[in-house]
């Protein structure tokens, strides 16, 4: 966790908080089991860039590009994967 100037602490951001078109690097995949598994077996390793192309009009799934392959993920699966 980062603190801001004031001392209050934030979250990192999700590849859920991206918007379509913005990219981001990937810093952490939390979870347990076979979620975490999964993600990391797409490549969402640290120090990816991921980038979001598309999102669903209800918000799920969400389409990203890791390494050069798209993705479809869920949204809970998203929020997973913390981004710089």
């Amino acid at each position: 966790m980062r603190k801001f100037a004031g001392g209050k602490r934030w979250r990192h951001r999700t590849l859920c908080d991206l918007r379509p078109g913005e990219r981001g690097v990937v810093v952490a995949v939390r979870g347990q089991g076979p979620i975490r598994r999964r993600l990391l077996d797409m490549g969402m390793t640290p120090g990816t860039v991921v980038q979001v192309v598309r999102v669903a009009p209800l918000g799920d799934p969400v389409q990203v590009t890791c390494k050069g392959t798209a993705l479809a993920i869920r949204r809970s699966e998203g929020e997973q994967v913390e981004i710089r």
